[in-house]
């Protein structure tokens, strides 16, 4: 399975853990890969934190008004940015379009890139 795919299922686990007021290890699949295993457990670890800059970059909008899957497109792309050096920041955010492309509406993709990109400068910036 393509580290995409593996992005998508762990955004589907967190989606789903959200729907449910469950965690997402408990609702991830048992044959889920590693890589998305560590997307789902860096997003629960450093919810806090990635849910504050999504709140703080995304203007006018509260954490619960942003649609759930789009939300979980956030989060695990902003783990990736901040958190997996392995991962250029810049394949996240693309990633992290398409998938706002696939799963949601015609505005999802643009929103997305504007919280993603903001919060990448930020974060560059105080490097």
């Amino acid at each position: 399975m393509r580290r995409t795919e593996q992005r998508r299922a762990a955004v589907v686990a967190l989606y789903q853990a959200d729907l449910n007021y469950r965690t997402a290890r408990d609702v991830l699949e048992p044959t889920a890969r590693t890589f998305t295993r560590e997307l789902v457990q860096g997003v629960e670890h450093w919810r806090e934190e990635i849910d504050g800059l999504i709140e703080r970059h995304a203007v006018g909008w509260t954490l619960d008004r942003i649609a759930p899957v789009e939300r979980n497109i956030l989060r695990v792309a902003l783990f990736e940015v901040l958190h997996r050096p392995d991962v250029p920041a810049e394949v996240a955010i693309d990633e992290a379009i398409e998938a706002a492309q696939e799963l949601c509406g015609a505005d999802a993709p643009g929103f997305v890139n504007g919280i993603l990109g903001a919060v990448h400068r930020e974060s560059v910036g105080s490097a």
